[in-house]
């Protein structure tokens, strides 16, 4: 008597919110990706793979074309962090959970807004904690970590961008200025070796700057696609970091040029 071998289960379906993080990185990675592609690789149908692509262009993570998708063309200085946490997501959480294994029960911790910052707050939330301090000026990363009982939570006041769910400004520099931390994990959207770390927003560059200043350490968190990028306002020249965390993605020359100004780099 033969016995019937079970068929293997199904792969279980992502969530929508992964499957349209993979169609991000799927378009960056590869310049182009196309509706039949998509529906091979993700076992749907072209409606919802449409219905995906569709909601990635609204959001300009991405650009329809005609039978799929383009990289998104920037339509602004400053984008929204919404948006930024579509892009190179795998990257920016395997950058949080390297930095977070650099904090240490006890500590006072400085996070800056951003979507990598963000990915260490989430990491935070995995670990248990007999005592930690978090300072930050970003709403959303108080929101993950409010719920920890362990986790002191100090939010600087200021003038909201809405664009970043972060405070800057006079008021969150006058707060700051009363503190002092261990380590500063600092979010930035350009690294040059020549003219530093860089943030769009002036208020938000005079604010990092204090951060810097007031914590013993600076830990640069920011993916590969950062480096050599310039924008508005400039923050710190870069041998102010003590460390830089990115991905493997990182040119060399510009690792190399970091460690000659006495800049250690993490690769992830």
């Amino acid at each position: 008597m033969t016995t019937r071998r079970k068929a293997a289960p199904p792969p279980p379906k992502l969530l929508v919110e992964e499957r349209r993080r993979r169609i991000v990185d799927m378009v960056a990675q590869h310049g182009r990706v196309t509706v039949d592609e998509l529906v091979a690789l993700f076992d749907i149908s072209a409606v919802t793979i449409r219905a995906d692509l569709e909601a990635l262009d609204r959001a300009g993570a991405i650009s329809r074309s005609h039978g799929g998708a383009l990289p998104a063309v920037p339509a602004q200085l400053d984008t929204p962090l919404n948006i930024k946490e579509t892009r190179h997501h795998a990257q920016k959480r395997r950058i949080g959970q390297a930095a977070a294994r650099l904090i240490e029960d006890g500590d006072t911790i400085i996070l800056d807004s951003g979507s990598t910052t963000v990915e260490i707050a989430r990491q935070i939330r995995q670990q248990k904690w007999s005592s930690l301090t978090v300072i930050t000026n970003a709403l959303n990363i108080a929101m993950e970590l409010s719920a920890l009982p362990a986790v002191r939570v100090m939010m600087l006041g200021g003038l909201l961008r809405q664009t970043s769910y972060s405070l800057a400004g006079p008021d969150a520099e006058q707060a700051l200025s009363r503190l002092s931390a261990d380590r500063l994990f600092l979010g930035v959207d350009g690294l040059d070796p020549e003219v530093g770390v860089t943030t769009p927003d002036p208020l938000e560059a005079s604010l990092n700057a204090l951060m810097i200043r007031v914590s013993r350490q600076t830990v640069a968190v920011l993916d590969a696609s950062k480096f050599g990028q310039r924008s508005l306002s400039v923050i710190a020249p870069v041998s102010s970091l003590g460390l830089v965390i990115s991905d493997t993605a990182a040119p060399a020359e510009y690792v190399q040029a970091l460690e000659s100004q006495g800049v250690k780099t993490l690769l992830v």
